[in-house]
């Protein structure tokens, strides 16, 4: 019976939290775990290359979750399921987040494979964004394969024609890169992917991908380190 009550308060507090309007800079993160009623979840971001806790959510009795953080701007951060002793290393599911109402539900046994995370624009051109890149790697992975059965004597192996098709595909990768932040200049996805998968390209490109940015984008932080790398 106590078990029940606790349960009934949990989910009474879920709905009502989930019924919140945020305020300008709160992110209100609510979602499930399928399979995980007792354990804790940690909401991290990046912070001088060390992931810091923002908030500690415990769950008792229910695999319903909720967070309130104040967030200035658009920013990745983590999701963090403690599993206790275990040897998995699926524990850490990055998001968007963005100032608004996020839910994010998944399972414990997949817990990064079955999130399905909504609320979010910025998240959601990020998935996007990165289903493509999946496929450019798996072409990469594909090409690498093929150098190393190439120098255990594959007799059909040409090492120049796959150098050849291997700058070809990192190429590619680079210009949709660049052409998807350009696409969306207005949305900090932009500056994210200028800093962290194409910071060495030609500086032309990022200088044009800065030109496009919105002045909201610009004065966001990763608009703001955007422009900071590119006076260095």
């Amino acid at each position: 019976m106590y078990k029940k009550v606790i349960i009934a308060i949990s989910f009474a507090f879920f709905i009502s939290c989930a019924d919140k309007a945020p305020t300008k800079d709160e992110v209100i993160i609510t979602g499930n775990i399928k399979g995980l009623k007792k354990g804790k979840l940690y909401i991290q971001k990046v912070q001088d290359s060390t992931l810091v806790a923002l908030d500690t959510i415990e769950l008792n009795g229910s695999s319903n979750f909720e967070s309130s953080i104040k967030l200035d701007s658009p920013e990745m951060l983590y999701l963090f399921v403690d599993r206790g002793q275990t040897n998995s290393m699926d524990n850490n599911l990055l998001f968007f987040a963005e100032p608004g109402k996020i839910t994010i539900d998944t399972d414990l046994e997949y817990f990064f494979a079955n999130a399905k995370i909504t609320g979010s624009k910025n998240h959601e051109l990020y998935k996007e964004y990165k289903d493509i890149i999946a496929k450019f790697n798996e072409q990469q992975l594909q090409l690498l394969q093929s150098k190393i059965l190439g120098s255990k004597g594959n007799k059909n192996y040409n090492e120049l024609d796959n150098q050849n098709k291997q700058d070809q595909l990192l190429k590619k990768k680079y210009l949709y890169s660049a052409n998807f932040a350009l696409t969306h200049a207005d949305h900090e996805i932009a500056p994210y992917i200028a800093l962290t998968d194409i910071y060495d390209m030609q500086p032309k490109f990022l200088e044009e991908i800065h030109s496009k940015m919105s002045p909201e984008v610009a004065n966001s932080k990763y608009g703001k380190k955007f422009s900071d790398y590119l006076k260095k």
